[in-house]
């Protein structure tokens, strides 16, 4: 909270920063702004940026650098009895001080004692904080101020700023993809070095229980990821044949057949499924469409389990129709209207031109926005958890209990887990496996658009 009105004070100084910089341009050109190189407004921005950016910069690398700082102090000041103690035990003896400065009761008077130097360190660290970042504040405001005059090229100055900007974002954003590839990567590493990759790719039994004993049954586990590709891949599939025709269909209707009236309250009324949770639908799934199913299927004289895939395909298909129709939509609207009245000079009835020059137009971003959906489908959890068990069988009846890839990542990263057991590690894995699949068809997805594109002058 305090950083946050910190964060607010900061912004509030370089808004006023902006203010005195315009003005300050104005009083340069007395009152002839055609006389400014750039328009005042950037020199409000110039004089914001110095004002802003380093006491930005200032704050960000305290809030990186304090806790370890304050904790260094906190250990410094320790009994030497307690600072002897291996690293592990140290760690709990600062947790127990951090929930001792927080108000909860100690009975030992040297985590008190800690405690109370460790608020002493905040308050001190925190007002440090605020008297060098304000004054970096003013200090940058008064410095451009200073050097605000007609010929200052502030636009270039400004935009290059932005740009810099910019790049950074984007270079967090890599960076971020990288690293969380990498920890992926090296973990997965670490399970293929006690299980054997081919067994993990191609066993047909998951069973990563793990027995404490050697001597137990099934201490040495199961990890062959195939039953849980195929739950996977089955459940992908049910879905995306209840999604892609009810979202393309729609996305026809809306785009080409649709009153602007009516477009204007289906889409958005379509659209407000994507914002419904997915536990929501898979309460829907667990309460609705199972009992149903189950019911048609034993008057049908079929055996329904209680969780099936086809329960949560099903309602995974609904979850999809928003992504496909509004993508679908969006590419098709986009089809130049050139296209469909030379058709229509042609004597092409409506149908003929939308399946002969509308769709084959728009087929590369609607099969992009299909293998979208595909991808969200393989990575979704919370609807297979509720619908489709936990049961990883082998098998491809869509009335049967399966599990997903996902779903067994969150079960393995349940509860106490040790890093170095192979049953954890093997989240690792399954989740390297799911990237390299989603990133094939997000790539095919690609590929495809490219190789398609038709460009229309």
């Amino acid at each position: 909270m305090q950083t946050v009105t910190l964060a607010a004070i900061l912004l509030l100084i370089s808004t006023l920063a902006f203010q005195l910089g315009r003005k300050r341009a104005f009083a340069v050109a007395s009152d002839h702004p055609g006389t400014l190189h750039s328009l005042p407004g950037y020199y409000g921005w110039w004089v914001a940026l110095w004002c802003g950016l380093p006491a930005f910069a200032i704050l960000a690398l305290w809030l990186v650098f304090e806790p370890s700082l304050i904790r260094a102090l906190v250990i410094a000041d320790l009994p030497e009895a307690l600072r002897a103690l291996p690293a592990e035990r140290i760690d709990v003896i600062i947790n127990e001080v951090r929930n001792a400065a927080l108000g909860h009761a100690t009975a030992n008077p040297d985590f008190a004692a800690a405690a109370e130097h460790y608020n002493r360190l905040q308050q001190t660290g925190f007002a440090s904080a605020v008297a060098v970042t304000v004054a970096l504040a003013l200090a940058g405001a008064t410095f451009a101020y200073r050097r605000v005059h007609a010929e200052l090229r502030a636009r270039p100055r400004v935009e290059r700023t932005i740009t810099v900007f910019l790049v950074a974002s984007s270079t967090v954003a890599i960076f971020t993809t990288v690293g969380i590839v990498l920890s992926l990567l090296f973990e997965a590493l670490r399970f293929f070095h006690m299980v054997d990759f081919v067994d993990f790719l191609f066993g047909l039994n998951w069973s990563p229980q793990m027995s404490t004993r050697s001597d137990q049954v099934g201490s040495s586990g199961a990890f062959g990821m195939v039953p849980l590709l195929t739950g996977t891949m089955l459940i992908s599939a049910i879905s995306m044949v209840v999604a892609l025709p009810l979202g393309l269909f729609s996305a026809i209707y809306m785009s080409e057949y649709a009153q602007p009236r009516v477009r204007a309250i289906a889409k958005p009324a379509l659209e407000i499924l994507a914002g419904i949770p997915t536990v929501v639908f898979g309460f829907f799934a667990v309460v609705t469409v199972a009992p149903a199913i189950r019911a048609v299927g034993g008057a049908l004289g079929l055996n329904v389990a209680a969780e099936s895939a086809l329960a949560a395909g099903f309602v995974m298909g609904i979850t999809l129709i928003p992504l496909i129709s509004s993508l679908s939509d969006d590419v098709i609207t986009a089809v130049p209207q050139s296209l469909r009245e030379g058709a229509f000079g042609l004597g092409a009835t409506r149908s003929e031109t939308i399946v002969q020059v509308v769709l084959p137009a728009a087929l590369p971003g609607i099969v992009g926005g299909v293998l979208l959906a595909v991808s969200r489908a393989i990575g979704e959890t919370m609807i297979v958890v509720m619908a489709a068990g936990l049961s990883a069988k082998l098998t491809a009846n869509p009335l049967e209990a399966v599990t997903t890839v996902t779903v067994q990542i969150v079960t393995l990263l349940v509860g106490d887990t040790e890093f170095d057991s192979p049953k954890t590690l093997a989240a690792f894995a399954l989740g390297l496996m799911l990237f390299g699949i989603t990133l094939g068809l997000n790539v095919i997805a690609l590929h495809i658009v490219q190789k398609y594109r038709e460009k229309y002058d």
